[in-house]
């Protein structure tokens, strides 16, 4: 329940600036950072999936487009960094 209650409440991935630009700058990004960094620090190689935002860009542009502000993550890392960050909102 509260789960479709934020997600009534969250604008589109378009909306919030992963629209056709970003996925492109995604793609570049991740063609030259294949390795989730999370795994890599754990001994692992697995290839990211996720661009990551390593400070929350909460709508900021210039924090939204900054790459020294991007990590490659694999979805799983990506996964627990987003929910560990949610609820140190809270």
């Amino acid at each position: 329940e509260h789960e479709r209650q934020c997600q009534g409440e969250r604008k589109s991935a378009g909306l919030r600036g992963y629209g056709r630009v970003w996925q492109k700058a995604r793609r570049f990004f991740l063609k030259r950072h294949p390795w989730c960094v999370r795994c890599k620090e754990k001994g692992r190689l697995v290839l990211a999936t996720v661009v990551d935002h390593i400070k929350p860009h909460r709508g900021d542009p210039d924090l939204f487009w900054d790459e020294k502000s991007w990590q490659p993550l694999c979805k799983s890392c990506h996964d627990h960094k987003t929910m560990t960050e949610d609820r140190d909102i809270e």
